[in-house]
């Protein structure tokens, strides 16, 4: 788990320094995790799996899972409260809840339309907050959402 640890660290550290704009920051870890998701063998967040398999909230391994959650909501907390004065928490829940339904779905649907569906909901997120967001072309293939998220 250490090792799944420190590599979405590191994933998500080299996401936030590919952009300058707070946006593009959470836009580069949303895409990242598509990347994840999009790879040869997905099968899942290693995370969501274990916690599967050691339920019991005092066992060593789920007590590092939810610290490992908790440093993933607190960066994505931090993140969106750079693009906003709004506050971000209820933002984060929502953009974590569709991340781990996307590592979820990933690897039991096609992960291409789970991919775009999960970029689309960050999208909207952004959107909420800033009033812009950048949306991926909507596929044309029927699916679970067929929308583009436009500002208004």
């Amino acid at each position: 788990m250490n090792q799944a640890d420190q590599g979405i660290r590191g994933q998500v550290a080299a996401a936030q320094a590919s952009s300058e704009s707070a946006v593009g920051k959470v836009q580069a870890v949303a895409e990242s995790i598509t990347q994840g998701i999009l790879s040869p063998g997905f099968r899942g967040c290693a995370f969501l799996n274990a916690a599967a398999e050691y339920p019991d909230p005092a066992h060593p391994i789920h007590q590092f899972i939810l610290a490992h959650r908790q440093w993933f909501l607190n960066t994505i907390t931090d993140l969106l409260a750079q693009t906003s004065d709004a506050p971000a928490a209820p933002a984060a829940r929502h953009l974590v809840m569709l991340r781990d339904g996307a590592m979820a779905a990933g690897c039991l649907f096609d992960p291409e339309l789970v991919s775009e569906t999960f970029l689309q909901g960050v999208a909207g997120l952004l959107l909420a907050r800033t009033g812009t967001a950048t949306a991926t072309a909507a596929d044309t293939s029927p699916s679970i959402t067929n929308t583009t998220v436009q500002a208004t």
